[in-house]
């Protein structure tokens, strides 16, 4: 029992110790005035995103660059994802939708309709977006003027999540949470090494030279996790890559419902974890497990210093990633439920290999 209670005890304050240092140290992309002329090529795969993908376009239309061209790939959507893109793009200039090829073998969807859009694009800079976001004016300046600054081969970026509903509630900050409690964000660039690496395919900017060069989403083509698995392969190439906050210059509403959300996270939670389901199921056990062992001692002074930096992680980790930090506080529970049933789910599609996203096996 003291050895449970120790490990408890080392694993809560390491993890405060990351979120203190992301906190302090502020990984947020700086907003920068000066303006850009480099082309700009926006690249959105688009798969059943009628109801979302129209937000996107007009917030892109309304930002402050102008040279720039948007293009969207419908991948073989049901819905009228083609339609509404289509209409918008007769009535904008820089704005055309493409018809996506049918899936290739060997590839997963996102990255096939990834490596289609780059074939086509014609910018110094390729920026992949997913359809289900909202940018607001400063993000592309602030954004290459990042990458001329440090030499970046890629830029990712993790956007602010948009949560309406209480299962969105319950779930999307566990991104965040997850993130800024086991990574010091700010080494993904200091330190060279490809062991140090974290992306979110929500906003990866390219420079197009090194991207033709090296084909990123054609080297990672079946990995579900592409976008850390692309930021190992640039920094593993000797090339600079910078992961950030985006400072609320870009949000998404990443899911809809508490369902989504968990069939949604569970198709990468083990898939960060390199699908070792024995690593995957101690870090459950040492992040829910742990404050549990403690509650069991029913020592009140050590139950109200585990609170105690439970409470103020979960504060700072809210504050950097613009988020409710007292619902997220009272919610801390609920989310570490969500977070152990979204494992065992996760594990469990594993296993079984029924891991599905919009209609596609994984």
């Amino acid at each position: 029992m003291i050895i449970a209670l120790l490990i408890s005890f080392i694993f809560l304050i390491l993890r405060f110790t990351v979120t203190l240092f992301n906190f302090l140290s502020n990984p947020k992309l700086p907003r920068i005035g000066k303006h850009y002329e480099s082309k700009l090529s926006v690249l959105i795969p688009a798969r059943n995103e009628a109801d979302n993908i129209l937000t996107l376009l007009r917030s892109i239309y309304a930002q402050d660059y102008k040279n720039y061209e948007v293009i969207v790939l419908d991948d073989n959507s049901t819905d009228n994802t083609y339609a509404l893109c289509e209409a918008f793009a007769n009535g904008h200039d820089h704005f055309k939708v493409l018809k996506g090829k049918p899936l290739a073998n060997g590839w997963l969807g996102k990255n096939y309709a990834c490596y289609q859009l780059a074939k086509q694009a014609t910018g110094k800079y390729y920026l992949f977006l997913d359809a289900d976001e909202k940018v607001e004016k400063g993000l592309f300046n602030s954004a290459i003027h990042r990458m001329n600054l440090r030499d970046l081969s890629l830029l990712s970026l993790f956007t602010n999540q948009t949560m309406v509903t209480f299962g969105e509630k319950m779930t999307v900050p566990l991104m965040h949470y997850i993130l800024l409690n086991l990574l010091p964000l700010r080494l993904v660039y200091l330190i060279k090494s490809a062991a140090v690496a974290a992306a979110s395919g929500q906003f990866m900017l390219f420079n197009a030279a090194d991207y033709h060069k090296y084909q990123w989403h054609q080297m990672a083509k079946n990995k579900v996790v592409e976008d850390v698995e692309i930021m190992k392969l640039v920094k593993g190439s000797q090339l600079n890559g910078e992961a950030l906050l985006a400072n609320n210059m870009i949000s998404c509403r990443m899911y809809s419902s508490y369902s989504e959300a968990v069939n949604g996270f569970g198709k990468n939670f083990l898939a960060a974890f390199n699908y070792n389901i024995i690593g995957f199921l101690v870090y459950l056990l040492l992040i829910i497990g742990g404050p549990a062992i403690i509650v069991m001692t029913l020592n009140l002074n050590l139950i109200l210093m585990m609170t105690g930096l439970i409470a103020l992680t979960r504060v700072m980790i809210s504050l950097s990633a613009g988020q409710n930090a007292l619902l997220n506080v009272v919610l801390h529970p609920i989310q570490m439920l969500s977070l152990l049933f979204i494992g065992l789910t996760s594990i469990q599609k594993h296993i079984t290999k029924t891991t599905e996203w919009k209609g596609r096996k994984i």
